[in-house]
């Protein structure tokens, strides 16, 4: 079989296909990527712990931070407690939900992360029917969920600590 054909099977069984998880199996959601087609994870109790990626997958599904997936344990790991059975998307979540399967420590970090999207049309219509737009306002914006976010503030003692610096500089030039 091609790579092309064989990458075609597996997005397709990836994004078609509605699992639902047998009793061994877990629900866990990505915190990062050591590397070596390994994935840190944690469960809805809170364990942290790495699975890999079959090579099925491996450079053909893609996942990040904060997704999550279907995974089965192994028994002979140490650090490696797991390997990837499926990836759940947005429409699998859905139907595990409605489906009772969904674990409820997910369902709030879900619905905190990702805004609805008759929020998101509320938010629109407001904008548009007040006639102007905010320019501060950044919610429509792509948000990458692979970066961190960080906060930075400039304290005034900082910048006068600048300022003071850049005028002895000047003094000692003339």
């Amino acid at each position: 079989m091609s790579q092309a054909t064989k990458r075609k099977h597996v997005v397709k069984e990836v994004l078609e296909e509605y699992v639902v998880p047998s009793p061994q199996q877990q629900i866990v959601r990505v915190l990062g990527t050591p590397g070596n087609n390994l994935h840190e994870v944690e469960t809805a109790e809170g364990t942290r712990f790495l699975v890999s990626m079959p090579t099925k997958f491996r450079k053909n599904i893609w996942i990040k931070r904060g997704d999550f997936l279907l995974v089965d344990p192994i028994e002979e790991g140490e650090k490696v407690k797991a390997e990837i059975n499926f990836v759940l998307y947005k429409d699998h979540m859905r139907y595990l939900k409605k489906e009772g399967l969904w674990p409820e420590a997910f369902s709030s970090d879900t619905a905190e992360s990702q805004p609805s999207s008759e929020a998101r049309e509320e938010q629109q219509r407001a904008v548009h029917s007040s006639g102007e737009e905010d320019s501060d306002d950044d919610s429509d914006l792509f948000v990458n969920t692979n970066r961190l976010h960080y906060s930075c503030t400039e304290s005034e003692d900082d910048s006068e600590e600048e300022a003071v610096v850049a005028s002895d500089q000047e003094e000692e030039e003339k």
